[in-house]
């Protein structure tokens, strides 16, 4: 007699899900999907109806052989992908591969990898929704048509390896008409005028900023422009008294926000724990599918984390108000539970990202898991729990300053009852990130009554410029692209990636600048395929593509509305459009080859070199030497960044030295660790990169430890699988 054979993407997920099965069920992994459109042709039939060709990807031919042999073998089959269109997608390419009915109820979908959802998944399987299978391969096709026929044509106008995106291209140029902002902005001068007052001569000071003149009684706010202006104010002003003409006392109330949806915690994951989006992907996918907690086996933490919903179940928000209950007392408690609205009504698959056990809390298991994951766990908790709390009250005073003629104004805030912020304090100014609060809305101001004198301590006055607006960081990106329609939960990771990767966009710290080949080729774009890149049609196409998904509409018919035209376009450009020459910037050094050309930076398919002007007359090239904070472990000295041509623009790290000094000729596809040294051997430890993690190793080859042949102990079975995993996700590598 076989057993029931229950498939999910990934080993961890598989682990995870056996806790909560018996033993008449069999758990495997199809590791991802099975089947894509070949990456040698475009694979998709236009002619027929967009016929998708599709293929055994590489490398699955065993994953495929061993799925065969334990379903052939088992009563029942039932594929537990992801609750999403991926996954339901993957859920279908296993059944024709399979050869199972999808009609039949094959299909089992939990929101949290718990015992309760798992087993009510296995007791109520479905068919394989076709509409979400549908729209997952309208997305896949779409991508692929716009990829495959306009990455050739930048190849013959802009240069060779390029490609573009229907959502990368779009998230290109939203940072490249930032950066056109930003250029054409003209700053305005003000100044900024303040008074230090205090009650008594050795009371604390507090500041009061200038802000307007009292006509006939009336308040009329002043912009300061000049420093002549200003300089007038301040000698009217300075050594005369200042009196309280007004104070306006007040409460308000802070309400929680929501608990995360994907783009909310890539965004605060970004502000607050430094990470990017693709980081924060992959330790939520760690945390969801399940981690190894000690004398208890596999766990999953969290609730699914590609949603856009902030819905949440009546058991989850039952359970939050029993944890506040307990932690906090009834103060902290609303009278009913917290109901928040989606921004939009069709995006409810799923509930929000929470905690998916409430008996787990972060303090508990800390020395359980890794750093990054319990940052990660910490925050969403907070998040989820602040989001049920009761809200903070804050007292707020208002005093207009008085004097002669001129106002002055200050602001304080004092929180009279924390309510949410006793547990997700940074959450004070969640809606406006990247705005700046005034320091006077910080002070904690004396008691002051109406008709009181105040003492002078000081006059400063400052000049100021308007200031253009900010760049993006991977925060306010995704923020953006969430805000404009542009992409899904799944894509918005993926999308960032595949801008610096491919060289359009850079970082400059945390701030997203687009490079000399991302603004040519949106120039190029916008010239010649306006919707490709235009915001407004790309969220509609999203909208489009989300009816296949409700089943309103027939994804032929989607593409068939805009396929034709676009063809048309690349084949007119083909034509017409001319090569564009991507502007080199000078370094104001002259080649030390040829002694006639100037040095300038060139743009590569492996990033920016320095070569000279007169090439290919000159051949001189050098690359660009990134400092690196970490010290040369042969000699000491400083050590720097380089990208390798023969090796695809892999970095390789040498000593600042090198060429200078014949006895140091340190080199290392490693970073070294400043102060590290091998247990083993006592030589130099590197940071070495396996799957995206880094983990210490031994720089030397000789050393023991490097010759074992298994994988460092670092990198355990859930990493791995969670790596290969995060390949399902919709990318836009075509």
């Amino acid at each position: 007699m076989g057993k029931n054979l229950v498939i999910v993407e990934s080993p961890a997920k598989a682990k995870t899900i056996g806790r909560y099965l018996g033993q008449n069920y069999r758990i495997t992994a199809s590791v991802g999907h099975i089947r894509d459109l070949p990456a040698s042709k475009i694979g998709v039939d236009v002619d027929d109806h967009f016929k998708p060709q599709y293929i055994t990807m590489k490398g699955k031919e065993k994953v495929i052989a061993e799925l065969k042999d334990m379903a052939s073998t088992a009563d029942r089959i039932f594929i537990a992908t992801d609750p999403d269109r991926e996954g339901e997608a993957i859920a279908w390419h296993i059944a024709q591969i399979l050869k199972i009915d999808e009609t039949s109820n094959c299909r089992i979908t939990f929101n949290e990898i718990t015992e309760p959802a798992v087993t009510a998944a296995v007791d109520h399987p479905r068919s394989i929704d076709m509409n979400l299978v549908n729209s997952q391969q309208a997305r896949r096709i779409l991508d692929r048509l716009v990829g495959y026929e306009l990455s050739p044509l930048l190849w013959k106008k802009v240069r060779k390896g390029l490609s573009a995106g229907r959502v990368q291209s779009v998230a290109t140029k939203i940072v490249v008409d930032r950066e056109r902002e930003i250029s054409k902005f003209k700053p305005e001068e003000y100044w900024l005028l303040t008074a230090f007052l205090h009650k008594k001569a050795k009371d604390p000071t507090f500041k009061a900023r200038y802000h307007g003149e009292l006509v006939k009684g009336k308040v009329e706010k002043v912009k300061l422009g000049n420093q002549a202006q200003t300089e007038a104010v301040y000698q009217a002003v300075d050594g005369q008294p200042f009196t309280v003409a007004k104070v306006k006392l007040g409460n308000k109330q802070k309400q929680p926000y929501a608990p995360f949806t994907t783009s909310t915690l890539q965004q605060e994951a970004s502000r607050y724990l430094g990470f990017t989006a693709k980081k924060t992907m992959s330790v939520a996918q760690q945390l969801y599918e399940g981690v190894e907690l000690p004398k208890v086996g596999a766990m999953a933490l969290v609730t699914y984390i590609r949603t856009d919903s902030v819905r949440v179940s009546t058991e989850a928000e039952q359970e939050a108000r029993n944890y506040i209950l307990e932690k906090y007392g009834p103060d902290y408690l609303p009278k009913s539970p917290r109901k928040f609205q989606n921004r939009n009504k069709t995006q409810d698959a799923h509930e929000a990202i929470r905690p998916a056990h409430f008996d787990l809390p972060p303090h508990q298991i800390k020395a359980m898991i890794s750093a990054d994951q319990f940052r990660l766990y910490q925050l969403i908790w907070d998040k989820f729990m602040a989001s049920q709390m009761a809200a903070a009250s804050v007292d707020t005073v208002v005093a207009d300053i008085t004097c002669q003629s001129h106002l002055f104004r200050v602001s304080g805030e004092t929180i009279k009852f924390p309510g949410f912020l006793a547990q997700y304090g940074v959450s004070l100014v969640d809606s406006e990130p990247e705005k700046e609060t005034d320091d006077e809305l910080k002070q904690k101001l004396p008691q002051l009554t109406e008709g009181e004198t105040l003492l002078l301590d000081k006059l400063t006055s400052e000049q100021k410029f308007t200031l253009p607006p900010a760049r993006y960081t991977e925060a306010s990106l995704i923020k953006a692209m969430e805000e404009k329609g542009i992409g899904r939960p799944s894509t918005y990771a993926p999308t960032i990636s595949t801008i610096l990767d491919r060289k359009y966009v850079e970082k400059d710290k945390k701030y997203l600048l687009p490079t000399e080949l991302g603004k040519a080729v949106t120039e190029l774009l916008e010239k010649n395929f306006e919707s490709i890149v235009d915001v407004t049609f790309t969220a509609g196409m999203e909208k489009d593509l989300d009816t296949v998904e409700s089943g309103e509409n027939n994804w032929v018919e989607v593409l068939n509305v805009f396929y034709p035209p676009f063809h048309e376009k690349i084949v007119a450009a083909g034509k017409t459009v001319e090569r564009v020459k991507i502007a080199d910037v000078p370094t104001g050094e002259k080649c030390p080859l040829c002694l006639e050309g100037d040095l300038v930076i060139k743009e590569g398919r492996f990033g920016k070199f320095i070569a000279c002007s007169n090439y290919p007359t000159c051949k001189h090239t050098k690359n660009i030497e990134v400092e690196i904070k970490a010290h040369c472990p042969k000699c000491g000295s400083g050590l720097v960044q380089r990208v390798s041509k023969k090796f695809k623009g892999s970095r390789f790290y040498t000593c600042d030295k090198q060429g200078q000094d014949p006895n140091c000729d340190f080199i290392s596809w490693d970073l070294p660790i400043d102060g590290s040294e091998c247990k083993t051997c006592g030589s130099y430890m590197v940071l070495k990169r396996f799957k995206g993690r880094t983990y210490p190793k031994c720089g030397s080859r000789e050393c023991p430890s490097n010759q074992k042949k298994e994988k460092p102990a670092e990198v355990t079975e859930q990493t791995e699988a969670s790596d290969q995993v995060d390949t399902k996700t919709e990318t836009t590598k075509d």
